[in-house]
């Protein structure tokens, strides 16, 4: 089962179950993906619909950092819930020494030897790492690669 066939089914339990948030929240991911399957005329594969879960927890976070400042806490929890939704659709994540091994990997394979290289690193890690890490923690893993 695809990725994306498993976030329907989860909409079918959520609305049996009559479980207004998560239900929501399902939803405004299932229209995300539909919005970038018409604006580009393809079928999303399970990488492509990755892209799409992290592209919304990243902003749900900036939106809590947003709310916090504002002292709207009612506003944050809201999207700490939906984050935490969200989040079950991501694989599972490597861990900080995992994501240093993987780019100290790439920078060896590409002979990289400075911060002029990152551009390059960071296309390289990317296709690899996608889905698989944080990418806040890759950059800064390539920077310190490239660094020391």
């Amino acid at each position: 089962m695809s990725l994306k066939e498993q976030i329907t089914e989860d909409m079918k339990t959520a609305m049996r179950a009559k479980d207004a948030e998560r239900l929501g929240t399902i939803r405004l991911l299932l229209s995300a993906l539909k919005q970038k399957e018409v604006d580009e005329r393809i079928e999303l594969d399970d990488v492509a619909v990755v892209a799409i879960v992290d592209k919304l927890i990243k902003q749900r976070k900036d939106s809590i950092a947003a709310f916090e400042q504002a002292a709207r806490q009612d506003l944050a929890d809201k999207e700490k819930a939906e984050m935490a939704v969200l989040v079950g659709y991501l694989p599972a994540r490597l861990s900080a020494e995992e994501v240093t091994a993987a780019v100290q990997a790439i920078v060896a394979e590409l002979g990289a030897k400075g911060p002029g290289d990152m551009g390059k690193v960071m296309g390289a890690v990317k296709a690899q790492l996608a889905g698989k890490a944080d990418m806040g923690q890759v950059s800064a893993a390539v920077k310190a690669a490239l660094a020391g």
